[in-house]
């Protein structure tokens, strides 16, 4: 293809972006363009630019220097008018975010019209917005009910009302984050058809992604940002999953590599257990040395189960016994005390209290022990110590254990929960979503610990939502579907397709 055909098939270009906040460069010069037709990846880990790169594209914020140009309808560029979010609506830019923005109480045709009316219109034009979404619908294959209330609708056809709102307010280029982040493979698969039909119907999209292989399965084009700076920029098909990886990150990435390895005694065994009518469990047991994922759809009774094991809600049936010991009102603090080292689901809310420091941080589960308090005192030599340790053991990049922790970055702040979950030598790890928002980096250095902790002897229960992740650390696996766990199953003996059915509900033997 020409120079001169690639200009005119531009739909944006960004030249020499740049956005700096105090001393912090977020962006420095960067430049991107965007085709007619294409979907284009953009890549790096947590911190690299890419949110600060797409706020200045919505508006939201104003770049110190460079340029925005987007494709009038005569096919020539112009300027983007800096700082208005209406500008960039108008101008075509549409975007789906991770989290939806949708009203459950509303149907699905009424949330596609919130905002896409005028408010000075004496009455609402709901039979030509129908015939327009119907078209629509029947050429994307954006399938859903138009009167169906969104909260009866699955996680699949949220986004896909998602899409769709941007569609209706005539996007043509579309910018997807993390758009799989909470999708069954069938679902990302029939996200994928979609976006190939809509892209071969010339609408263009930004892919915004950590997951590697999704972006080399759906990407034209992909661009890595590393320290607000383009690193890379290169055609998909030249190039390959650990070449993206090292760009990212600055260094090669070492997969993650589950060895083979005998189990040993049982820490963990659970026998017809119940968390009101959220969470069923028919049997499950979780030996030392081993890794147990739980695979399913967010909202399918992970929390219930997470929380009946780190102390927070009681059983109201069965029988739970941790090494050997019945558990049955247990505390938090008891579960600690009795060998469990956990990693919440929620960092920030649950796992750091972000104005307290590292140090601080640190000894929240077991600050009456002995090793933190001496005569109802803190030991705060001994626990700022402890942390250096941890700051040095987990390579956690920060200003020191006195550091506030809500200046680190996510993946930093995940360390040091990491750090002090395992630091204690734990026989039982809660391990619930531990990658979640992390890039490549931060993702490759929990893995590394989980194994680790694994090989010294750990049971540890893995729930996340990545079924790449479980596939490569489970040694064996279950699927919750509303609120029940199916049997566990080897790795070697189950297929991502085979995941995502069961999540689906779709071929689910209970255990």
């Amino acid at each position: 293809m020409s120079s001169s055909s690639l200009t005119e098939n531009l739909v944006l270009r960004l030249s020499g972006i740049t956005r700096r906040f105090g001393p912090v460069v977020a962006n420095e010069g960067v430049d991107l363009e965007l085709r007619r037709g294409e979907v284009l990846a953009l890549l790096g880990e947590n911190g690299a630019g890419k949110t600060t790169l797409m706020n200045i594209l919505f508006g939201h914020y104003v770049a110190d220097s460079g340029m925005i140009e987007v494709a009038r309808p005569d096919g020539g560029l112009t300027p983007l008018s800096p700082g208005n979010p209406r500008a960039a609506l108008a101008a075509g830019i549409g975007m789906v975010h991770q989290h939806f923005t949708l009203a459950d109480n509303l149907t699905v045709l009424d949330n596609i019209l919130v905002g896409a009316e005028s408010l000075w219109r004496l009455r609402s034009d709901r039979g030509g917005a129908r015939d327009r979404l119907t078209a629509l619908i029947d050429r994307s294959g954006l399938s859903v009910d138009l009167d169906s209330p969104v909260s009866r609708l699955s996680v699949g056809e949220r986004q896909r009302v998602e899409i769709l709102k941007a569609l209706y307010r005539d996007a043509r280029i579309l910018i997807l984050d993390e758009p799989t982040a909470v999708l069954t493979p069938q679902e990302t698969e029939g996200l994928f058809a979609v976006l190939r039909r809509l892209v071969a119907d010339g609408l263009s999209v930004v892919f915004i992604s950590h997951k590697l292989a999704e972006v080399m399965a759906i990407s034209d084009r992909v661009t890595v940002l590393r320290g607000g700076r383009v690193v890379l920029n290169v055609d998909t098909a030249e190039t390959d999953r650990a070449r993206l990886a090292e760009a990212m990150v600055g260094r090669p990435v070492p997969p993650s590599i589950r060895t083979e390895r005998e189990a040993g005694p049982p820490v963990l065994s659970i026998r017809n257990a119940a968390v009101g009518d959220r969470l069923h469990i028919d049997e499950l047991t979780i030996h030392g040395g081993e890794i147990v994922g739980i695979a399913g759809v967010s909202g399918n009774g992970q929390r219930a189960l997470s929380d009946l094991l780190a102390g927070l809600e009681r059983p109201t049936a069965g029988e739970i016994a941790l090494f050997d010991r019945p558990v049955r009102r247990e505390t938090p603090a008891g579960m600690v005390a009795h060998g469990v080292g956990r990693v919440p689901e929620d960092r920030h809310r649950e796992g750091v209290v972000g104005e307290m420091t590292l140090w601080e941080n640190l000894i929240l589960e077991d600050y009456r022990s002995k090793d933190s308090q001496r005569a109802g005192f803190l030991r705060r030599g001994a626990a700022r110590d402890r942390a250096a340790r941890v700051i040095e053991d987990y390579d956690v990049r920060c200003p020191g254990p006195d550091a506030e922790i809500r200046l680190l970055s996510g993946g930093n702040m995940q360390k040091l929960i990491l750090g002090r979950a395992l630091g204690r030598a734990p026989g039982f790890v809660l391990a619930n979503q531990p990658t979640r928002g992390l890039d490549i980096g931060a993702v490759t250095e929990v893995h590394r610990r989980l194994l680790q902790a694994r090989g010294d002897g750990a049971g540890i229960l893995l729930i996340s939502e990545d079924l790449d992740e479980l596939l490569a650390l489970s040694d064996r696996l279950s699927v919750i579907y509303q609120g029940r766990l199916t049997r566990t199953m080897k790795t070697e003996d189950v297929t991502i397709r085979d995941l995502g059915l069961m999540m689906a509900g779709q071929g689910a033997d209970a255990a």
